[in-house]
């Protein structure tokens, strides 16, 4: 899985836009993913920092910790 077939993903489950970024940085409240320094972060970012924060060395390991994450959340 990469990040389009996440975003797929999300939509088909109708998982709301504000609930994550699939861009990174630090939007107040939302789950995040991003690629840095060669790795890829997957975090809850909270007042301007992350938080959860658990680095990956592949796209696909991520997407895929990353679509497991929000799907035990309710919204």
């Amino acid at each position: 899985m990469n990040l389009s077939e996440l975003e797929i993903e999300f939509a088909r489950l109708d998982i709301p836009k504000i609930a994550y970024c699939l861009q990174g940085g630090l939007p107040n409240e939302s789950y995040c993913i991003s690629q840095h320094n060669g790795k890829w972060e997957v975090y809850y970012s909270e007042r301007g920092r992350k938080t959860a924060l658990k680095v990956f060395i592949n796209e696909e390991e991520a997407c895929t910790y990353f679509l497991m994450r929000i799907c035990r959340q309710d919204f």
